[in-house]
């Protein structure tokens, strides 16, 4: 028994990152969405699954692994699969900064500033203060022995895992849990790179080259991989120095970074050239390709004003603690454990948390929290040394690991407890039934009209084209016929669209090129084509197939003017959507049997799901008094207080007809 408990620590010890991440994959499993999610979760699930292209800045790596771990024959459906694909990603990250974390404490005196010479003449007071001194400073390099190295790695590594934003990354698809993976790998072989001695031996493969082809990879997923580049200067040049030597070392780097970088984006235009259904961008030469890659059409945004960026810093601050609740504590414990016991290291991660705040800061988005993910990273490497502190001062008064262990596991526990509510996808169906009732509700041959992007459009491509649920039903996006490649995937995937308004199509793709291209453009004669655009599109198909349009449109552009339907024309209340109709005709629908499983743990765009259905059936309940169907419209009321019980009905609608 005992020799099997010794062979047991033995390889705790040799696979404890290992062990780590399979824990926090564990726990991931709990909290993994069954189903499409919110925003981009569609989309990027499509491109995987089918080798499409997709939005900027493309991430073809992300594209390629997805679609190649979507081939194993898993009895599961696409979506899962690939959700699960994200957990994977996210639980490697973890087993690769914990052992980063480890790896940094056995070497913690790399990271030591150089001690300066002492001055030839002392008082007996100031000497005996440097001896003391120097006595506290070895007994705490001493009390750092490899059971706390390895409860301090472990702990901050499951602290990060488990903190919010990073934890949200494992729940479903996003290209954000592939950037953790790497950006994580990146920084240990920085690491691995800066212990590693002057002089490489001939014939191996050097750390640095390592470190840059991993570089790479991380620029093929997200560009934001270029928030480490500050920190891994310091370190470079701490190391190297400005000489000629450093910089034809950068120069070997880039040999390796270059060729890889530019055979993963090569996936792009190889692609694009093969029309594949959803080819966003259509990069097929080079200016499109750069176009698409530098995601042109979202710098707009960036460093866009400084109200922008103060409203973007003031909600990092705020919503800080909810990342790591009481760990966050243990963080702000280790900066200051980090600047006495590793300065370099403390120098490096400072330079990393401050330059991934102040460019995220500067990016006037909505859901701006996965850009902070990097600085969330410095802080769990912080946090390693603030529970070394924990640890290491509790020992010194009671000579145990029993209490200083409680102690943490008791804020990881916190942190968890808090988080999970918050995280939590497991019951997560919405966006799939929202997306199938809506494209159920229609008649075959169908055209929807919408930009609900976040709850509809990109969910829509999943279950169209790679579950082919109602692949007959066209949903063009509003925003998108902005744009001339989409202009052209329409009218490829269905070429009956524009039939009979080639000439509004060439001319609005005309006056768009300059537009694309960021040169000189007349923004009055774009708005009247694209306006023109939209109206013909109703016209020319409104006889020939069903025709909706997303309340979304009804209640903004149509009410400024900016979308007009063709004379004769009008809009009905339908199910989900309006219906284009002719005038004074009465419009019947499908029976409402649809059901929306709206989960505990909502947010911002499960709610905005039920007021968008809401006020919907609201509608048609109005619609069905004015035709004298009382008991119809009686049936949609009941049927929003059964099945959206967070609806607040209008209150002459709260007691029926």
């Amino acid at each position: 028994m005992q020799k099997f408990s010794v062979k047991l620590i033995e390889a705790v010890k040799k696979y404890y990152y290992l062990l780590t991440g399979l824990l926090v994959f564990i726990i991931y499993l709990f909290t993994l969405a069954p189903s499409v999610t919110q925003i981009d979760s569609g989309e990027l699930a499509t491109v995987q699954a089918i080798l499409g292209i997709a939005h900027p800045t493309g991430y073809p790596l992300f594209t390629i692994t997805g679609h190649l771990f979507s081939l194993i024959p898993l009895p599961f459906s696409t979506i899962y699969q690939l959700n699960l694909l994200a957990a994977l990603y996210c639980s490697a990250g973890v087993a690769v900064f914990v052992y980063t974390a480890k790896l940094l404490l056995d070497n913690i005196d790399s990271f030591k500033t150089k001690t300066q010479p002492e001055k030839p003449k002392k008082t007996a007071q100031k000497k005996a203060k440097k001896e003391k001194t120097k006595k506290i400073e070895v007994t705490s390099s001493q009390v750092i022995n490899e059971t706390v190295k390895y409860i301090a790695a472990v702990s901050a590594g499951i602290m990060l895992a488990l903190s919010r934003t990073f934890w949200s990354q494992s729940t479903s698809t996003e290209v954000y849990s592939l950037h953790i993976l790497l950006i994580n790998l990146i920084i240990l072989f920085l690491v691995k790179a800066y212990l590693a001695g002057n002089d490489d031996e001939s014939g191996k493969l050097k750390p640095w080259s390592i470190f840059a082809g991993l570089l790479a990879l991380g620029f093929t997923n997200h560009m934001t991989t270029l928030m480490i580049i500050p920190g891994v200067a310091y370190l470079f040049f701490d190391k190297y120095g400005l000489s000629a030597n450093s910089f034809k070392k950068i120069g070997l780097m880039l040999l390796v970074f270059f060729p890889v970088l530019i055979l993963v984006y090569l996936y792009l235009p190889l692609r694009a050239s093969q029309s594949p259904a959803l080819n966003w961008g259509n990069p097929i030469d080079f200016e499109r390709f750069i176009r698409h890659v530098t995601g042109k059409q979202y710098q707009v945004w960036l460093f866009s004003s400084t109200e922008a960026a103060i409203k973007q810093l003031k909600y990092f601050i705020e919503t800080l603690p909810g990342q790591y609740y009481l760990s966050l504590i243990v963080s702000a414990i280790g900066i200051f454990v980090s600047f006495k016991l590793a300065k370099k290291l403390f120098v490096f991660l400072m330079i990393t948390f401050l330059f991934t705040v102040f460019y995220s800061i500067n990016y006037e988005i909505h859901d701006i929290d996965t850009y902070f993910l990097l600085a969330y990273i410095s802080l769990a490497f912080f946090a390693m040394f603030g529970v070394i502190k924990t640890i290491t001062f509790i020992q010194r008064k009671r000579e145990k690991y029993a209490l200083p262990a409680a102690i943490v596991v008791i804020v990881i526990l916190a942190q968890t407890y808090f988080n999970f509510g918050k995280v939590n996808q497991s019951n997560v169906y919405t966006f799939e039934d929202y997306t199938k009732s809506i494209l159920s509700s229609v008649p075959e041959n169908s055209v929807i009209f919408s930009y609900q992007w976040d709850y509809f459009v990109s969910a829509s491509y999943y279950f169209r084209l790679v579950e082919n649920f109602r692949k007959d039903v066209v949903v063009v996006d509003k925003e998108l016929l902005r744009r001339s490649w989409y202009l052209d995937q329409l009218n490829k995937n269905y070429p009956f669209l524009f039939k009979g308004m080639q000439k509004t199509v060439n001319e609005f793709k005309e006056a768009l090129k300059p537009f694309e291209r960021g040169e000189n453009y007349n923004p009055q004669l774009l708005e009247m084509l694209y306006r023109r655009l939209m109206t013909e599109l109703v016209a020319t198909n409104v006889k020939e197939r069903a025709f909706y349009v997303a309340p979304e449109l009804f209640e903004s552009e149509m009410q400024r003017k900016e979308f007009m339907l063709p004379n004769g024309y009008a809009l009905v209340p339908d199910l989900f959507l309006f219906k284009v109709v002719n005038e004074d005709t009465y419009s019947p629908v499908k029976l409402a049997d649809f059901k929306l499983r709206l989960p505990d743990n909502r947010n911002y765009y499960i709610n905005m799901i039920e007021q968008f259905t809401g006020a919907m059936l609201a509608r048609r309940a109005v619609y069905e008094m004015q035709k004298g169907n009382k008991d119809k419209a009686n049936f949609y009321l009941k049927k929003i207080k059964d099945e959206l019980p967070d609806y607040r009905l209008p209150f002459n609608l709260r007691n029926g007809f």
